[in-house]
């Protein structure tokens, strides 16, 4: 864990992924709380021209509040590696992995988390129902794209194509999955360790873009309505699935339960929202009493470098 308090830090924030506004939103809230917190910080909104910006500015430490590419799967990273600014967050092949569903799926198999079982496409490539192990309804993703940009649910095979093309928009590769028919349970961790689990009942068909980002489109219930052996289940399955991808300090697990007890990980968050409806700072607050300073404060603390210096 590296000194940072007396290190002048910079929140990157905004970027160049479809996740920016959100991102935006994440940085502004994370730099007021730094300040708050006696941090001499500054918001930088991340662009090409980062590395001069970083070096101009004299930064020593970095709070990584960008989501999507670029800034979650490991470029930045790198960058910041190179450059020996400790940041927060996980390491460059974690966030890699992460942030690419495909990889990440393979990572939870070969651990024993379980998961849905999937289809890889490519872009252009021809789809039918027939080629799904698992059949319809199944959901269409692509495979490097954060936030529910670009998913839909498809339950008639006419509407498989316009969900691949969709998907398309915005990666060569996509994913078909096995629908589960489950809670979504979203896990926090803190520090390596699962500090709680929240339930997302959406209004809209699941939890997609409007619904994470739009107040009152969305209803969360803390802690999940699991009986005691399940939610303590769901909390290992959380941590199971972070240590899988070998991510650091903190994140967000996302899960779906199913009724007969199945905890099925959908994906690791290794830079969780952090807005005024993001779901970490709420399992903070109601899990373990963390304010927002505070759970800032804990992550800024972690802030270091894979490599060792050479």
């Amino acid at each position: 864990m590296s000194c940072v308090k007396s290190k002048k830090i910079a929140v990157l924030m905004g970027g160049l992924s479809a996740e920016r506004e959100v991102s935006l939103a994440s940085g502004a809230a994370v730099h007021k709380a730094l300040q708050a917190l006696g941090y001499d910080a500054i918001a930088v909104d991340v662009k090409r021209d980062l590395p001069q910006i970083l070096v101009a500015e004299g930064i020593g430490a970095a709070f990584i509040a960008l989501h999507g590419r670029y800034g979650e799967d490991g470029c930045v990273q790198g960058l910041l590696e190179l450059m020996k600014i400790p940041y927060t967050g996980s390491g460059v092949l974690a966030s890699a992995l992460a942030m690419h569903k495909l990889y990440s799926k393979q990572a939870f198999i070969s651990s024993g988390v379980l998961t849905a079982s999937f289809h890889h496409v490519r872009k252009g490539q021809r789809v039918s129902a027939d080629m799904l192990p698992f059949g319809l309804p199944a959901v269409v993703k692509p495979v490097q794209e954060g936030s529910s940009v670009g998913i839909s649910i498809v339950k008639e095979e006419r509407d498989l194509t316009a969900a691949i093309e969709l998907a398309s928009r915005y990666d060569d590769d996509i994913l078909v999955e096995q629908f589960i028919e489950g809670r979504e349970v979203q896990i926090g961790i803190l520090d390596d360790q699962p500090i709680g689990a929240i339930e997302i009942v959406p209004k809209n068909e699941f939890y997609d873009f409007e619904a994470k980002y739009t107040n009152g489109m969305a209803e969360h219930i803390f802690p999940a309505r699991l009986e005691e052996s399940l939610y303590e289940k769901a909390l290992r399955v959380g941590l199971s699935a972070h240590m899988a991808l070998g991510c650091r300090s903190y994140s967000r697990v996302d899960l779906l339960v199913t009724p007969g007890g199945d905890c099925y990980a959908l994906e690791v968050n290794t830079l969780p929202g952090m807005t005024a409806l993001s779901l970490l700072p709420e399992i903070a607050a109601k899990g373990s009493g963390l304010v927002f300073e505070d759970l800032v404060d804990r992550i800024m603390r972690s802030a270091s470098l894979s490599v060792k210096a050479a």
